[in-house]
């Protein structure tokens, strides 16, 4: 695929690394994976000819014939004929020339670049294609994929996926395989003038240039430290060729390391083979020795072919914390505990430490710490570290080293495997060596990182077990002296670009070699590293040599002494760290976060800090602090300073400060109308995000698991636990109240019914949570309906587990809360984590499922354009560019002024920590930069050097930002103090210097103590309850949300953020004093995400957008920071002005008496609110025309002030856009013109890190800082050393922290990791975490072992994550609301809600029965008039069967007739504990139930039985099939010879018992397996019964897999197609025929034969819940919900039932209960139609039968007939029938189709019909659904007499047909003796004969009177019938008949069509 020696080494190596990995992955006992095609990357190295020059150089070359490597035949395919074959043009004859193409416009698809093709035959030109820029390597020569994807620029033909063919499109016209790397040479670009230029060249070898050794040997004069370096390998290849006694001729070898070994993650060693496992995404670059196995191949730089080897399956090797591997804070530079030497893993035999011989130990010397001034830090190594003694307590001892060198020589398990292997771990003296080499490359600031030398150790060690392992797969003989150059990243400052090694894994490195080859490598550096090695005997005489060096000053330019002792071939050594900077970052970071705050507040309580706080209050030859202080007052004549300053007198503040709030009243001419503060407003990613949560949820209820039950739940409660912070407290209360979800749950909920009753659901996990979680506990275990959601939020707070015993008593509480076994096995609570940095709970023994982790919506993937977003998340991915943007001043920068400070006192005092030092010297800087913006000091005092640039800025924007608002509206300044004592003595300083001031009422200073509320003056809460428009008077801000604009300084205390959100208001974020001492990920990112941001979309100007900007953002949980919820601001369409739009005017304002130009930071627009994640790189929109942008100075932070200031106000030319992101005008004070008061007067100036101003804008208030400010992310100030080390990245642009162990309690499971990669998504990064961490021993899931299992997740535990602020808690508050309506919605169901149709007004009322009678009496029931007319609303469209007393409205009917298309109406009820569920609900009630527990599954195994009746109407016997299962057999009585099935068991009519219904239920149904009601269990409360679904036989196997623990009766085959009058018909008949045979059976066991009870059930599949009218109501009458149970026995306990041959009950509405009229009495019973759920007499019915082939109307039918063959019929209308709307399945669910496509077609209604033997579409409908529907639609046609003619009905005998709304059916019954309507004087409009029968005689007939013209309509099943139907009848003597009057269904002859014959009267 364009890879030179493409047929045979691409092949090879793709099934060699398919197999190894499929080895690999089948050795290992790793459950995740291992990526295979991930690791077909280029390679990054190439090996060295003996000349030095590396092989394929001559790829530079035209015509490439100096390659060393056997060239490849090759023969390119002959030209298609007729193809253009002319140089520089493609196959297709279109010009590829450079020259020919630079001005034309060409299509670049997305992702592809131009490329210029170098072709030897054309040395003059380039050729023009496009390459997918994946397949180039970039700017380093890393991450090139293999292979090629390319398009023609000419024809413009794409797709071409391989170079061979590719190149010869473009005709290249070559001798030798195209590759690539050879011809694809130059990047193209237009220039300025848009011409298509030549650029840079593509690099291919990972660096401009190649790397060719020079000479053999280096003079030692040279100064640079890459000469230096090269010098030292020289020196060092001699020596080792001198040693091993290798040929001198022998070609050196050359390792070449950049100046990072950090985070080299794309980086790889030039082999030409794979190796033998590889599974990870990347892996560590760190330098090792290497030899080549096989033949020299011509390789490319890029990734490496082992590129995932330390992914090794080594994720079981488990690490002790004592480890480096395991992480005791591996990347905090040697962070750990002072007693970090515990738990050590077991040596090897190079690390075994033999008890110290006695009589050597080291004498600590006194007053060492006093005379050095440092305290040193000795770093065990290799052997027993001497004991100590004298004055041990100045110097450390750390293990973290010796721990690395034990992890590193922990060889995987996988290599175990091959038996004899030369595979050996890192040597002892190699791993001295490489830790000389790291020491000398650090610079002289720089602190040591364990783990960037764990990452140089496996680099090494995977350099030569690799060429190992391919040697032992090849045993070829290797050609000695080979040199391959190893690339690593350079990530990591102050490491020169080539570090030569020797290649030691040919020769090894003896320990007699070891010292002098360390001091030849530490000799490079001068004095930093000193190496004793052969002048000491043992590690007690160098370190007692060390201490006393120390003593005497020897060692002041000393940063590291390693001592090495040779005692045979055993090699001891240590380091000891003597640099002064070094020796504090190692000490501080060896305590504990709560050890380190603790001795903080020792030195504050026992006055250590004194000293230094004098020193810094003096101001040398400027005078003391104070004494200007008071000064200041005396000469302001200002109060006294003892004042508290509430009330200061009026001329006290500043004298520009005319506005104070003291003195500002609150008019309406002072308020700022762009002011705005929406807390609450839900966005649409939050909606999102709220829907993925609940998704998942139903993922779990709908899993097979059954872990959740949703269904069994009908409310939702919940319990928000938050850290022990109140203003995180406070701020949840604040976002629950505002949410509205309180008022959601506060109609099931009494509790929420109050907004002062929201502190129920949130608690402070501290010691008083344990009263309120048992409590919910308590209450989750007594409401098992209840679904209850505990929210864990800023879960990554408190993971320690309870077991733990902890001096700290707060900690370990989550764990003995959430993890508690009455938490987890609790059925209906379900645990939701939410956070932003997920890593501590992603380990190997989380309980977590990954599938159960919802993830932000990553904008990086550009998943937010989806939800519409007004804004974009700004986070640190944006910091981070603004850092590397070359025209602006970054965002986030540090501060070399108070940094040089610092670092002079840390060194004066060496006994203080150096958080009190940065914290003195930072409050010092405020006071005076105080001082200087207050006017109150005299220009006498320099106040200006005593303060630097950035802290003067912070300070005059702070003071003069309320000056310009009308409202008084400022900003906030954040000053990050962890120290509680810190913080409050920082308050004090802060607050007395502002009251000597009298800036008391400018600004507010408060202090955010997380264990107390917030404090605020009374002035200041006045004018936020102005700004907010509250009239409360008790009212006080509890949240920093609540002081949006308020210009303060909020002092933030506490040893790491608690979820507090600030507001859109902060506009400096200043973490100076934080420590850097604890680089684990979570640590730094959450006080980095303190200055997240939103910005909008309007407000961002344009750049370049890059690749996905690294880890950080490009997912959800990327460098986020804190678990704060920003849910205030949400920026609306006239909010404030963009960055286009943003514009300043001149006003007088403030006098500044300092002539210093204010440096600001680079403003963009920012909103705040609830925080959206942003792509990594901000994209920003074009800027207005009328908006300059000046250049301004990379280094402008560090220029002097007034060189500054001239700049910027010299600018005025716009500045092309050089860095990726555009910043618009600064802070207000930089644009105000200063009046002339005494100073000079100042013109409005430039901002240096702003740009330039603008005219005057439009907006009402353009100088309110606020308004300008709320669209601006703050800026960030931090310690020069965390800068560096976030900033630091590898050649792919990932940061350095985020290869950093996640969490302090969590570990490093192998140090065979990769690395995480630039484009892992969060899951992958997941995945990541939960391989390769291990929690520690104090990790709450630490004891959470799989116990054997492949995993043990917790089934209801869920985990949110996301960036911080973005509003997180938001979107979780909607989930619980959505959540709660959704149990709603499972709770409620959609019930017809019609009222009762065909009611005529003219009736009149007769009272036959009492209302409240409990039962009908049958004579009385004899006497009440049948009523004809159809009720039901489902019948609306159906012809109206005519009444003798009904009059219709003709105005209703044409309503009804526009209405019949129309959705029928519904409404939504709640469904009560007696309700019929589907197949979804599954509550533990229901598991016997339904069979599907696999404890009840041996009583669900169902047999099937074979039953066989005949019926007369059939013809023939019938034969269905009972489904029966084990549980069910007793309701069924079997012969006792075969176990044949003889038929059911019928109870007597005497038999009674309150548990059991006598009468079996049968439910016919089609289409509803899941979704129709069967589960009667509630519906029955528990009642013993038989319940009998009869399916068609083609849907058998469907509802016995629904519905295993049901009977079930299957149709024979001829019923699949038929409608369910054939089901009512089968049912009935087979109910009458079991009914005799178990008479017959009673009978035989001389039993009573005629109490066989008679009676069936006849129920709908929809038929949900059941009421009973109560009568006794003072409203009138109302109805309750009842369970069928108790309405089938108050029906079966009706004293005559036996009497009554058909009950029902009636259709619920939600009117009918107030009476079926309201001028009418309660009717308790009545006669007529009954649907839906019947009580059939099938005994006293037996001769009446339902009509086996109807579709629709079937009950009206079998009604009509019933009541004319004299039985009666009554309905209970005390009782109602619920009915479900399902929409799915169902008997009136009618499909016509053809015959010749199985698909339904669109075929009217008189298609249906056609003329006999006409050429007809024929349907595949059955021929009675085709009449029926035929006659339902046309017969207002056919009967035209009778449209609307209710008095001029149809007569139809002996059956009932639909014939249409319009048109009236009498129905009259031929049966001799029945029942039938006077029809005396009727004239009819038309007659009916279906299938008539010998009852129906001419003579009958002529009884009826119809119209002249009056239709007749003769339907019979075949013509022949026909004819003798006419004739039989005599219907040609008063009928006329034509031969075009005669039909048929449009049936072909095999389906039996049915014919009939129109006529008209005579």
């Amino acid at each position: 695929m364009g890879n030179s020696n493409a047929g045979q080494l691409q092949t090879t190596r793709f099934e060699e690394v398919l197999h190894n990995s499929i080895e690999a992955s089948l050795r290992s006992n790793i459950v995740i994976p291992r990526p295979v095609f991930s690791q077909l990357y280029l390679e990054t190295e190439r090996p060295l000819t003996n000349d030095g020059r590396t092989e394929n150089d001559d790829e530079d070359d035209e015509d490439g014939s100096e390659s060393n490597s056997p060239t490849i035949p090759y023969q390119m395919k002959p030209t298609p004929e007729g193809c253009c074959t002319t140089d520089g043009f493609c196959q297709e004859g279109r010009d590829l020339r450079l020259s020919s193409l630079s001005a034309d416009s060409l299509d670049v698809p997305p992702g592809f670049v131009l490329v210029g093709v170098k072709s030897s035959s054309l040395p003059e030109t380039l050729l023009v294609c496009a390459v997918d820029h994946r397949f180039l390597p970039d700017e380093q020569g890393h991450n090139a994929l293999l292979g090629f994807s390319g398009n023609c620029m000419g024809c413009g033909e794409k797709g071409f996926r391989y170079f061979t063919e590719f190149s010869q499109h473009i005709n290249l016209k070559l001798s030798t395989q195209p590759k690539k790397q050879k011809h694809l040479k130059y990047h193209l670009y237009r220039n300025n003038q848009g011409v298509l230029v030549k650029g840079a060249p593509i690099c291919w070898r990972g660096h401009d240039g190649q790397m060719r050794r020079t000479s053999s040997t280096l003079k030692e004069s040279h100064v640079t430290s890459e000469e230096q370096t090269q010098n030292l390998a020289a020196h060092v290849q001699g020596v080792c060729t001198v040693e091993s006694r290798v040929d001198p001729a022998a070609p050196h070898v050359q390792t070449k390391l950049p100046q990072s070994l950090t985070n080299g993650n794309h980086t790889a060693p030039a082999v030409t083979q794979p190796p033998l496992h590889q599974s990870g995404p990347g892996r560590a670059t760190v330098p090792g020795i290497h030899v080549n196995a096989g033949p020299p191949k011509k390789r490319h730089k890029g990734w490496s072919p082992e590129t995932a080897a330390n992914s090794q399956s080594e994720s079981t090797l488990k690490m002790p914390p004592g480890s480096s591997s395991s992480g005791v804070i591996p990347s905090g530079g040697i962070n750990g505990t002072r007693s970090d030497c515990a738990a050590l893993p077991k040596p090897s035999q190079s690390l075994t430490t033999p008890p110290p011989p006695l009589g050597l130990s080291v004498t600590v010397p006194d007053q060492l710490l006093h005379t050095c001034r440092l305290q040193p830090v000795i770093f065990k190594g290799h052997g027993p570290l001497p004991p100590l003694t004298g004055n041990v307590s100045e110097v450390l001892v750390s293990t973290l080293l010796q721990s690395c060198y034990l992890s590193s020589q922990a060889l995987p398990r996988v290599y175990q495997h091959y038996g004899p292997s030369p595979i050996q771990p890192l040597s002892t003296e190699m791993q001295i060596l490489l830790t000389v080499y790291y020491l000398v490359q650090l610079g002289p600031e720089q602190v040591p990182l364990i783990e960037d030398l764990e990452r140089i150790f496996m680099r090494s060690w995977r350099e030569s077990h690799l060429s190992e392992i391919r040697q032992y797969q090849q045993p070829q003989a290797a050609t000695p002296g080979r040199h391959y150059i190893i690339e690593t990243s350079s990530s990591l400052p102050g490491l020169p670009q080539n570090l030569y090694l020797p290649n030691l894994s040919q020769q090894p490195l003896t320990p007699s070699q070891l010292p002098w080859l360390a001091q030849l490598a530490a000799s490079s550096c001068g004095e930093a590293v000193v190496v004793l090695g052969e002048q000491v005997r043992s590690l007690a005489q160098g370190l007692q040599q060390t201490l006393d060096q120390l003593m005497e000053g020897q060692l002041q330019n000393t940063k590291y002494v390693v001592i090495i002792v040779v005692l045979g071939q055993e090699t001891q050594s240590c380091v000891v760290v003597t640099g002064k900077r070094q020796c504090r970052a190692l000490a501080e970071s060896m305590l504990s976060p709560s050890e380190s705050l603790r001795e903080v507040n020792q030195q504050l309580t026992t006055g250590g800090a004194q000293e230094l706080i004098h020193h810094c209050n003096s101001l040398g030859q400027d005078g003391h602090m104070d004494s200007i202080l008071d000064s200041a007052t005396v000469d302001g004549g200002e109060t006294s300073p003892q004042l508290t300053g509430q009330e200061p007198s009026e001329d006290r503040g500043l004298k520009s400060t005319s506005n104070s709030p003291k003195e500002r009243a609150p008019s309406p001419k002072d308020t700022c109308s762009e002011y705005s503060v929406e807390w609450c407003e839900v966005r649409p990613i939050q909606l999102a995000v709220a829907r993925k949560l609940l998704s998942h949820v139903c993922a779990i209820a709908d899993s097979s698991t059954q872990n959740l039950d949703l269904g069994s739940f009908d409310r939702v409660s919940f319990l928000i636990l938050v850290p022990p912070s109140e203003v995180t407290f406070q701020q949840t209360l604040l976002h629950l109240r505002s949410s509205g979800v309180l008022q959601d749950f506060g109609g099931l909920d009494q509790k929420c019914r109050s907004p002062q009753k929201a502190e129920h659901y949130v608690v402070k996990v501290d010691q008083a949570a344990q009263v309120r979680i048992d409590s919910f506990i308590q209450e989750a275990q007594s409401n098992t309906y209840t679904l209850y959601i505990l929210v864990h939020d800023h879960a990554h707070w408190d993971i320690r587990s309870a077991s733990y015993s902890s001096s700290d008593p707060g900690l370990g509480l989550v764990d003995q809360l959430l993890n508690s076994r009455q938490v987890t096995d609790a059925q209906n609570i379900l645990i939701l984590h939410v956070t932003s940095f997920p890593f501590a709970l992603q380990t190997q023994h989380t309980r977590i499922s990954p599938y159960n982790e919802i993830h932000w919506p990553s904008a990086f993937s550009n998943d937010v354009d989806l939800y519409h977003e007004k804004t974009r998340y700004f986070g640190v991915s944006e910091l981070l560019e603004s850092t590397r943007s070359g025209s602006s001043l970054p965002l986030m920068r540090h501060d070399s002024s108070f940094e040089s400070m610092t670092s002079a006192l840390e060194e004066r005092f060496p006994k203080l920590h150096s958080a009190v030092i940065r914290t003195t010297v930072l409050i010092q800087h405020y006071c005076v930069a105080l001082m200087a913006a207050s006017c109150r000091i005299g220009s006498c005092h320099n106040l200006h050097k005593h303060t630097s640039v950035e802290t003067l800025e912070i300070v005059q924007s702070l003071i003069t930002a309320p000056q310009q608002c009308p409202a008084g509206h400022g900003h906030m300044v954040l000053l990050r103090i962890p120290s509680l004592a810190l913080a409050a003595w920082a308050h004090r300083k802060l607050s007395r210097v502002r009251r000597q001031l009298g800036l008391e009422e400018s600004f507010e200073i408060i202090l955010g103590n997380p264990n107390k509320a917030l404090s605020i003056g009374q002035s200041f809460i006045k004018q936020i309850k102005m700004w907010l428009q509250i009239q409360d008077s008790d009212w006080v801000p509890h949240t920093y949300l609540e002081l949006e604009a308020l210009p303060c300084i909020l002092i933030l205390s506490g040893a790491e953020p608690l979820g507090e959100s600030l507001p859109r208001s902060l506009k400096y974020c200043d973490l100076r004093v934080i420590s850097c001492s604890y680089l684990q990920r979570t640590t730094l990112e959450q006080e980095l995400g303190l200055a997240a941001y939103l910005v909008r979309h309007e407000s961002r100007l344009p750049h370049n957008p890059g690749p996905g900007s690294d880890l950080l953002e490009s997912d959800a949980e990327k460098l986020s920071s804190t678990d704060n919820e920003e849910e205030e601001g949400q920026e609306n369409d006239d909010s404030p002005l963009s960055s286009q739009q943003l514009q300043v005017c001149p006003e007088g304002g403030a006098v500044e008496t300092i002539s210093v130009q204010n440096i600001t930071s680079p403003k963009v627009q920012r909103g705040h609110a609830e925080l959206v994640q942003t792509p990594p790189i901000l994209y920003t929109q074009p800027p207005a025309q009328n908006q300059t942008h000046p250049q301004v100075p990379s280094h402008s932070q560090t220029q002097p002030v007034s060189k500054l200031q001239s700049q910027s106000q010299t600018q005025t030319q716009p500045t092309p856009q050089v860095s990726s992101q555009t910043f618009i005008p600064s802070s207000a004070q930089n644009t105000n013109s200063q009046p002339e008061t005494g100073q000079s007067h100042r013109q409005p100036s430039k901002s240096a890190s702003s740009g330039s101003l603008s005219p005057r804008s439009c907006s009402p208030h353009p100088n309110c800082s606020w308004v300008r400010g709320v669209s601006r992310p703050p800026s960030v100030l931090l310690p020069r050393a965390l800068y560096d080390i976030i900033t630091a990245s590898d050649s792919s642009g990932l940061p350095q922290c985020t290869s950093f162990l996640p969490h302090m309690s969590v570990a490093w499971a192998s140090s065979f990791r990769p690395l995480l990669t630039k484009m892992m998504t969060c899951t992958e990064q997941s995945l990541y975490y939960r391989q390769w961490s291990v929690p520690r021993s104090f990790h709450m899931d630490s004891n959470n072992l799989t116990g054997g299992r492949s995993d043990n997740f917790h089934p209801r535990r869920l985990l949110l994550s996301g960036p911080p602020q973005v509003g997180k808690t938001g979107a979780y508050l909607h989930f619980l609301g959505i959540l709660s309506r959704m149990l709603i919605r499972l709770m409620e169901v959609d019930i017809y809600d019609e009222e009762d149709i065909n009611w005529s007004e003219q009736s009149e009322a007769v009272q036959y029965q009492l209302s409240n009678a409990p039962w009908p009496s049958p004579d009385i029931m004899r006497t009440m008039p049948y009523d004809y007319t159809v009720h039901d609303p489902k019948y609306d469209d159906i012809s109206a069967v005519y009444c003798p007393g009904y009059r219709p409205d003709s105005e209703g009917s044409a309503v009804r007739q526009e209405d019949v298309y129309l959705r029928r109406r519904t409404t939504r009820i709640k469904l009560s504990k007696y309700a019929a569920h589907n197949t979804y609900h599954h509550c533990e009630q229901c598991h016997q139930y339904l069979g599907f527990n696999p404890r009840y599954q041996m009583y669900s195994e169902s047999s099937l039985h074979p039953f066989t009746f005949t019926h007369l109407l059939l013809g023939e016997e019938i034969q269905l099939y009972f489904i029966i299962p084990k549980s069910k057999e007793h309701y069924f009585s079997f012969s006792q010879s075969g176990g044949q099935l003889e038929g059911m068991r019928l109870p007597l009519s005497s038999d009674w018992s309150p548990d059991c219904i006598k009468s079996p239920i049968f439910t016919p149904t089609t289409g509803r397996h899941e979704h129709g009601l069967f589960n009667l269990y509630h519906a029955m409360d528990g009642a013993s019964h038989l319940h009998i679904l009869v399916v068609k036989e083609y849907e058998m196997a469907v509802y016995k897999k629904y519905w295993p623990n049901h009977v079930m009766l299957v149709l024979p085959t001829v019923f699949n197609a038929a409608g369910i009058g054939a089901a009512h018909f089968l049912i009935k008949e087979l109910s009458y025929h079991n009914l005799e045979l178990e008479r017959s059976r009673r009978l035989e066991g001389g039993g009573p034969v005629g109490e066989v009870w008679p009676f069936i059930i006849l129920t709908d599949d929809s038929c949900v819940m059941f009421n009973a009218v109560d009568l006794d109501t003072h409203n009138g009458p109302s109805e309750h919900a009842v369970s069928l149970k108790q309405v089938l026995q108050h029906l079966e306990a009706c004293p005559d039932l036996v009497q009554f041959g058909l009950c029902g009950i009636r259709k619920w509405s939600s009117s009918g209960a107030k009476g079926q009229r309201e001028n009418k009495q309660w009717v308790p019973f009545s006669r007529g139609h009954l649907h839906d759920f019947l009580l059939l007499n099938v005994d006293r019915s037996q001769n009446i039968q339902y009509d086996q082939n109807r579709f629709t109307c079937h009950d009206v039918d079998f009604s009509l007939r019933l009541h004319s063959a004299g039985l009666l019929v009554c309905r209970f209308n005390n009782f109602s029938v619920m009915k479900k709307q399902i929409a799915i399945g169902g008997y009136r669910t009618f499909i016509i189709k053809t015959k010749v496509t199985d698909v339904p077609t669109s075929v009217g209604p008189s298609q249906y019909v056609c003329a006999p033997d006409s050429k007809h579409l024929f349907l595949a409908s059955p021929a009675q659904l085709l009449l029926e529907k035929y006659l339902q639609h046309t017969s207002h046609k056919l009967f035209p007499f009778s449209c609307r003619n209710y008095i001029r009905p149809v007569l139809s005998v002996d059956c009932y047909l639909n014939l249409g709304p319009e048109v009236t059916v009498c129905f009259v019954s031929s049966r001799p003796h029945s029942v039938n309507i006077s029809t005396t004087g009727m004239l009819f409009s038309g007659l009916l004969l279906c299938f008539t029968d010998s009852f129906v005689t001419a003579n009958f007939l002529k009884k009826f009177t119809f119209l002249k013209g009056a239709t007749l309509c003769v339907i019979s099943a075949d013509r022949s019938s026909l004819r003798q139907t006419v004739s039989r009848l005599e219907l040609e003597e008063e009928w006329r008949f034509r031969l075009s009057d005669e039909f048929q269904t449009a049936n072909a002859k095999e389906d039996r069509p049915l014919f009939f014959l129109t006529g008209k009267h005579i």
